[in-house]
């Protein structure tokens, strides 16, 4: 059991890396940076297409990685 869990563990951390690594970046630049912070803070776009796919992506790979992480602890 505690072999499963730790490949599965393995599995979760390098797909999190992978898809964190292929987000793109929020802002470009430092005049991104500072007309960026506020138009994201009082903007109303949502993102779409693969920005949206692998923001998910992102949030589901997290918590399955805290699950697995808390069993791997756990057994």
């Amino acid at each position: 059991m505690h072999a499963l869990l730790m490949t599965l563990l393995l599995i979760t951390a390098l797909g999190l890396i992978i898809v964190v690594l292929l987000q793109s970046g929020s802002s470009a630049g430092l005049s991104g940076a500072i007309s960026g912070g506020a138009e994201q803070l009082f903007g109303k776009q949502k993102a779409r297409g693969l920005d949206l796919v692998l923001e998910r992506l992102t949030i589901i790979l997290a918590i399955l990685f805290f699950i697995l992480a808390l069993l791997v602890v756990k057994f």
